[in-house]
């Protein structure tokens, strides 16, 4: 059962959504992100990476960087940049991209309901990074990222979303500089508010697709609040996280790629040789992406090859030895390219499929040596490895287009 309520947003002016809303902060690094605000003094980048406001000495972590952001924040609050709703709403928000519509509510959900795997997890995140994030929230008071749900389609919700789209005004509707368009709807009918709400606790499993280490801060910032107010009720804000959550045939998984900077020692033949023990290999002369799953897209010395898995190696596997990452770290990139820990290991690289297989050859021809294409997990595939209490391995999944900073702030 899931506790799925709405809330007062701080939401920019409509005149400004554009110029506010922003690509997820983690999406950059330093210097791409002083980039991006340079031109844009509205970007909410400048709160959600204020270090960008600062010379690349002072640390990207340090006290002064998080008092900046609040400044930031506040300022844009004070001055009309941002609005707040003085009624307790949900939001539709829809992306589109290249024609395709994708569809969710931006609502808060129940830190009770992640710690209680209701929200359930499939990635582990890392302490560093979990830290910035609680700095940033408990600095701010606020949520400004939202988390990326996922649940199994509802018809009720479907029905009131399908309606309010079809009848009501938009707040803000821009296509950013990306090609993405964003629309947002306000369901502001208590009527309406209850059935969602109600759809919701009906549903016993929503699952984090995108935003762990967002997700894992702001519960512990809201498990800090409550340890320093004992006398919590569980309707304080703080016991809630911004999220947008998504049905799941509303949502399209990318594949997430690899290339790998030399061959262990091996030269090109002996590397063919060494996975044809387990991999049966097809030359393919031009570029081709892997039409189904057990299949791989391989690009050595400017030539693409099809690597399909023997069928064998697939008996008996779970939820995670199943996956085409999986199949590939075990019986590839481990064994015979040495990678025995993608998540530390420098040799090897991860390219999100947004950058087209062009990047993989562009990666190969350059600073690395080969590059695989993954056939991409679906969505079932990454709720049966939540269902089991399993991990997926890093960078299994690529979500687009990505839901945008700025438009929705939680206030804790």
């Amino acid at each position: 059962m899931a506790k799925i309520k709405p809330f007062m947003a701080v939401r920019p002016d409509e005149k400004v959504a554009d110029k506010v809303a922003a690509l997820p902060y983690d999406v950059y690094n330093r210097q791409e992100a002083k980039e991006a605000v340079k031109d844009n003094e509205l970007s909410f980048l400048r709160i959600d990476r204020a270090e960008t406001q600062f010379p690349d000495s002072v640390d990207t972590y340090a006290p002064e960087v998080y008092q900046k952001a609040k400044e930031i924040f506040e300022s844009m609050a004070d001055n009309g940049t941002f609005i707040t709703d003085n009624d307790r709403c949900y939001y539709i928000y829809q992306l589109v991209m290249d024609g395709r519509k994708q569809t969710g509510i931006a609502a808060c959900a129940s830190i009770d309901d992640y710690l209680n795997n209701v929200i359930k997890k499939h990635e582990n995140t890392r302490e560093e990074k979990e830290q910035d994030r609680i700095n940033h929230i408990d600095t701010l008071s606020a949520q400004t990222g939202p988390v990326f749900l996922a649940y199994r389609s509802q018809h009720c919700i479907n029905k009131i979303t399908d309606r309010v789209i079809m009848e009501d005004k938009p707040v803000y509707n821009f296509t950013a500089e990306d090609g993405i368009r964003h629309i947002v709807w306000k369901i502001s009918d208590s009527s309406d508010i209850a059935a969602i709400e109600n759809a919701f606790a009906a549903v016993n499993d929503i699952y984090i697709a995108d935003g762990h280490h967002r997700a894992a801060s702001a519960v512990k910032t809201g498990l800090k609040r409550r340890e320093a107010n004992p006398g919590y009720n569980g309707t304080e804000e703080f016991n809630y996280f911004l999220s947008v959550l998504f049905p799941d045939d509303s949502l399209m998984i990318m594949d997430y790629n690899r290339s790998v900077k030399d061959l262990n020692g091996l030269t090109k033949d002996e590397f063919i040789a060494r996975i044809r023990n387990h991999f049966n290999i097809t030359k393919t002369g031009s570029a081709k992406y892997p039409s189904q799953k057990g299949e791989v897209a391989m690009y050595l010395g400017r030539c693409w090859y099809m690597l399909e898995v023997k069928e064998e190696l697939l008996s008996g596997k779970d939820a995670v030895a199943s996956l085409d990452v999986s199949v590939l770290q075990d019986y590839l990139l481990g064994p015979v390219l040495g990678i025995k820990d993608p998540r530390t290991d420098p040799r090897i690289d991860f390219i999100g499929g947004i950058r087209g297989l062009g990047e993989l050859e562009r990666r190969a021809d350059s600073d690395m040596e080969v590059s695989f294409a993954m056939y991409p997990v679906s969505t079932g595939e990454l709720f049966a490895v939540a269902d089991a209490g399993l991990l997926m391995p890093p960078k299994s999944t690529w979500f687009e287009p990505k839901l945008r900073s700025g438009l929705f702030i939680h206030r804790i």
